[in-house]
């Protein structure tokens, strides 16, 4: 009796299907790697598309939800598994090797997020949408690319000492579309180059 009364008050399995699929797209909008190499395109012009994807790839890793209670099965993959995916596509697609314990982080939203849906809870789903809400309009890249320069010019640095200033242009390299203060006007050679001109204060 006990069993059927408890499938009678769990969510459809399309709803909470639904809501798993809604936290595998908050975690990913949510990683910072990700957003980064959304934002500067290293996954080319459909990086947006690739993320889409990505959401859907890491959703089919787990089977869909049926209309009755269901626990984690052997089937699923683990914390270990999922992070293993994250990292495998931000190479593959993003061409971005996440070296920090973020991805572990990703897969344990999408894992805890899994195991609740499963019995019809969503708290943590709403966390991730909550976050989601309250991280718009931060600049999530301007952090990441500071700790990233700080790691890749201990580097360069032995290589360029005088030319330190190169340093952390090149850390910059990808185009900023939001970024027009202080460039001079562009020259264009006859041959289509962009002429680069230093600008010091």
């Amino acid at each position: 009796m006990a069993s059927s009364t408890d499938a009678a008050q769990l969510p459809s399995a399309a709803v909470r299907q639904s809501n798993f699929e809604q936290a595998v797209a908050y975690s990913l909008h949510l990683w910072p790697a990700l957003t980064l190499a959304v934002q500067n395109n290293w996954g080319g012009p459909d990086s947006a598309d690739k993320r889409d994807w990505f959401a859907g790839a890491v959703v089919d890793l787990f089977l869909e939800f049926s209309d009755s209670p269901q626990t984690r099965t052997a089937e699923d993959p683990d914390i270990e598994d999922v992070e293993t995916v994250l990292l495998q596509v931000m190479i593959d697609e993003f061409e971005v090797n996440v070296d920090d314990d973020s991805a572990m982080e990703v897969a344990g939203h999408i894992v805890r997020a899994r195991a609740e849906c499963s019995v019809g809870q969503f708290d943590e789903v709403n966390k991730l949408s909550q976050r989601f809400q309250n991280s718009k309009g931060k600049k999530v890249d301007q952090l990441f690319k500071k700790a990233e320069d700080a790691d890749q010019d201990t580097d360069w640095e032995s290589d360029d000492d005088d030319d330190e200033d190169n340093d952390v242009d090149m850390g910059d390299a990808p185009p900023q579309p939001s970024e027009p203060k202080e460039k001079p006007a562009v020259e264009v050679d006859e041959d289509g180059f962009t002429k680069v001109t230093h600008k010091k204060k």
